[in-house]
C-alpha cells in the first residue's frame, strides 16, 4: 500500500501574471484530501479572445474531485485571485475561507450569482488556524496593494508550507498591516518545508518602496494643479485611493469618487472597520455646481477599460462634468503589459482636449505591491526554506525565482501549470503532469479554450462570413440560382462588379454543371460551394472568408 504524500498542483497562475488557483492535497496517492488556494480571473482583450467577459482555470480536475475538495481559501480580494469563486461555487461546492475585507468581496460576488453568503467564512490573522481534513492553515498578514492580505500557513502532517500570496516587505503601508519580520521568523522556528512564492517582481533589483513615499509627491502635484484634478488607479487599492483623497482634502479641493468598483472597496473597507477616516466625499450631481479649479475626481479605469470612468471622461461627459483645457490627469497606477495600448488611446483623447498628462514614467506616483528582488531574498533567508516554488509570474519570472533561491543555496524548483510536486520527504519531486487551460465565461456560458467558439468568431473577424442558400426541388434540381449574403467583405471585387453577384454567378455555373450524385448528397455539394466561394473570394477581394451553406430541399 502506498504511503502518504503532500501535493502541490498549481491550475492557474504559474507560468502566466492572472488567474490563480494552487492546490494542495494530502493522502494516499489518487486519494488525497485537498484544498485549494485562490481561484481568480484573467481578463479577455480583443485580439485573442474577442466578445468573451471573463476567463479562469480549467477547473475540470479539480469538478471530477470535489468530493475531495474540503475547502477554498482566498489570499486576497484582487480578482486575479478571488474573481471566478462565485462562478465555480455550483461546480465546487466546497466552503470559502478569507479574512474579513476579501470575505466582504466574496459575499457580494455569492450574492449576485444567487449563491447563499454562508458559504463564505471569516477567519481572524495567525495564530487562529482553520483544521479542514489533514491541513490545518492560518492567515499570516502581509503587505500589498489590497486591504488585509495573506500570506497562508499550511500545515500538514507532512510538515509545513508557507505560501506567500501577493506581497511586498512594507513598514507603512497606509493602509492594512506593516510587515512584521518577527511575526514571519516566528512562522519559520519549526522549520518550512516548501515556501510557495510571489515572482512578479523578481527582475527588479531595488529594494521596494513604501505606499506611504508617494503621499507627499501626490499632495505637492495636486496643490500646484489650477484646472480640476482626475485621478485613476486600480480601485482596490484603497491605501492609494485614501492617499489621493487625502491629497485633494490638503489643497483644498472637493473630493468625487468615480466608478462602481472604486465605491464598492471604500464601502467594504469601511464596513469591514479597515477604513475609518476616508476624507468626505461629494456626489457627481453636487460636484457639477462646485468650481472647477476646486475639484479632484478619484476615477477607475487606470488600465484602458473601455466603460470605466477614465475612458468616458476621454471621449466626453461623464455624469455631467467633463475635462477641459488645462486641467490634469494623473495615472497612479502600473500599467500591465497588455493593457497600453487602450491607455495609450485614453492619453491622446486627452490630450486632444488639452488636458496635462501624468503617469508613472517618473516613479513618483505609483508604488508595486509586489516584492522586488532584495525583498524576496530576504524572506527567503527569513523563512529558509527546504525548497523555494515560485508562483504569480510569466515562465521567465518562475525560471529566474528558481535561479535566485539556488543562488542562496536554496533547493529552487520550477513548476508551471499543471505539473504536480509531491512534496513528502527532502527532495521534491515531479510526480504527474495534469492537463491546464483556460475556461471562457462568454455572455451567461463557459466555454472551454479549445470548444473553438472564439477561434470560429476570431476567423469570422479576420476573413469575414459568406452565407450561401441554393433551394433544390424534388428532382434535386436547383430552383433557381443560389444566392449569397455577405458579411465583413467590400462590396466591390477587382472585377468592378458586386462581390455577392460575382460569388453567386460562379455558384450558379457550378451548379449546372454538377452531376446528379453530388446534386443529391448534402455534404459533397456543401463542400464544393464553399470551396467556390473562397477561392472566388481570394481571386476578387484578396481574402478566403468563411462559409455557411443552407441547403433547402423540396419534398
Amino acid at each position: 500500500m502506498s504511503s502518504e504524500r503532500l501535493i502541490y498542483l498549481p491550475l492557474g497562475g504559474a507560468g502566466e501574471i492572472g488567474m490563480n488557483a494552487y492546490v494542495y492535497g494530502y493522502g494516499k496517492p489518487g486519494q488525497e484530501r485537498l484544498i485549494l488556494v485562490d481561484l481568480g480571473v484573467t481578463f479577455p482583450d480583443m485580439d485573442t479572445t474577442p466578445g468573451v467577459d471573463l476567463i479562469h482555470a480549467d477547473i475540470s480536475w479539480l469538478q471530477e474531485r470535489a468530493d475531495r475538495l474540503d475547502a477554498i481559501f482566498v489570499t486576497h480580494a484582487h480578482e486575479d485571485h478571488v474573481g471566478a469563486v462565485a462562478h465555480c461555487h455550483e461546480a465546487l461546492g466546497a466552503p470559502v475561507y478569507a479574512r474579513a475585507f476579501t470575505a466582504n468581496i466574496a459575499r457580494r460576488k455569492m450574492d449576485e450569482h444567487g449563491h447563499p453568503e454562508d458559504a463564505v467564512q471569516t477567519v481572524s490573522p495567525w495564530p487562529e488556524q482553520v483544521q479542514v481534513g489533514p491541513f490545518s492553515v492560518g492567515f499570516l498578514p502581509v503587505s500589498h496593494s489590497i486591504p488585509e492580505s495573506a500570506a497562508l500557513v499550511i500545515d500538514s502532517p507532512a510538515g509545513r508550507v508557507v505560501h506567500s500570496g501577493d506581497f511586498k516587505l512594507d513598514t507603512n503601508p497606509v493602509v492594512g498591516e506593516p510587515f512584521d519580520a518577527d511575526l514571519w521568523a516566528e512562522i519559520a522556528k519549526p522549520g518550512v518545508k516548501a515556501l510557495v512564492c510571489d515572482s512578479t517582481n523578481v527582475f527588479s533589483p531595488h529594494d521596494g518602496r513604501s505606499e506611504s513615499e508617494v503621499g507627499p509627491e501626490i499632495t505637492k502635484l495636486v496643490e500646484s494643479a489650477e484646472g480640476m484634478v482626475v485621478a485613476t488607479t486600480f480601485a482596490s487599492n484603497v491605501a492609494r485611493v485614501k492617499t489621493l483623497a487625502e491629497a485633494g482634502q490638503r489643497a483644498g479641493r472637493s473630493v468625487v469618487l468615480l466608478g462602481r468598483a472604486m465605491r464598492r472597496m471604500i464601502e467594504a473597507a469601511t464596513e469591514t472597520g479597515i477604513l475609518s477616516d476616508f476624507p468626505k466625499v461629494i456626489s457627481a450631481e453636487e460636484a457639477v455646481d462646485v468650481p472647477r479649479q476646486n475639484l479632484m475626481l478619484i476615477v477607475t479605469g487606470s488600465q484602458g477599460e473601455r466603460r470605466a470612468a477614465s475612458a468616458q471622461l476621454a471621449r466626453g461627459k461623464y455624469r455631467g462634468l467633463e475635462l477641459k483645457e488645462g486641467d490634469l490627469f494623473l495615472f497612479s497606477s502600473k500599467t500591465i503589459p497588455g493593457n497600453e495600448r487602450g491607455v495609450i488611446f485614453i492619453i491622446n483623447q486627452l490630450s486632444e482636449k488639452g488636458v496635462d498628462v501624468v503617469d508613472d514614467s517618473s516613479g513618483l506616483y505609483h508604488v508595486s505591491g509586489h516584492a522586488n528582488r532584495p525583498d524576496l531574498e530576504r524572506v527567503h533567508a527569513l523563512i529558509d526554506p527546504q525548497v523555494v516554488i515560485p508562483m504569480h509570474g510569466e515562465h521567465r519570472h518562475l525560471r529566474e525565482h528558481a535561479k535566485l533561491a539556488e543562488a542562496g543555496g536554496r533547493t529552487g524548483i520550477l513548476a508551471v501549470n499543471g505539473t504536480m510536486l509531491d512534496l513528502t520527504g527532502n527532495a521534491p519531486k515531479v510526480v504527474d503532469y495534469v492537463e491546464t487551460g483556460r475556461t471562457y465565461l462568454d455572455g451567461t456560458v463557459k466555454v472551454g479554450a479549445l470548444d473553438g467558439v472564439v477561434r470560429d468568431r476570431i476567423r469570422m473577424a479576420l476573413n469575414g462570413h459568406v452565407t450561401v442558400t441554393v433551394i433544390l426541388d424534388e428532382e434535386d434540381e436547383p430552383l433557381g440560382e443560389p444566392w449569397c449574403d455577405t458579411m465583413g467583405l467590400p462590396e466591390i471585387g477587382s472585377s468592378r462588379a458586386a462581390l455577392a453577384e460575382v460569388l453567386e454567378e460562379d455558384l450558379n455555373q457550378f451548379l449546372m454543371r454538377a452531376d446528379a450524385k453530388t446534386l443529391r448528397d448534402d455534404d459533397k455539394l456543401e463542400e464544393a460551394m464553399r470551396r467556390i466561394v473562397r477561392q472566388t473570394a481570394k481571386a476578387e477581394i484578396g481574402k478566403k472568408p468563411e462559409v455557411t451553406t443552407v441547403i433547402s430541399r423540396m419534398k
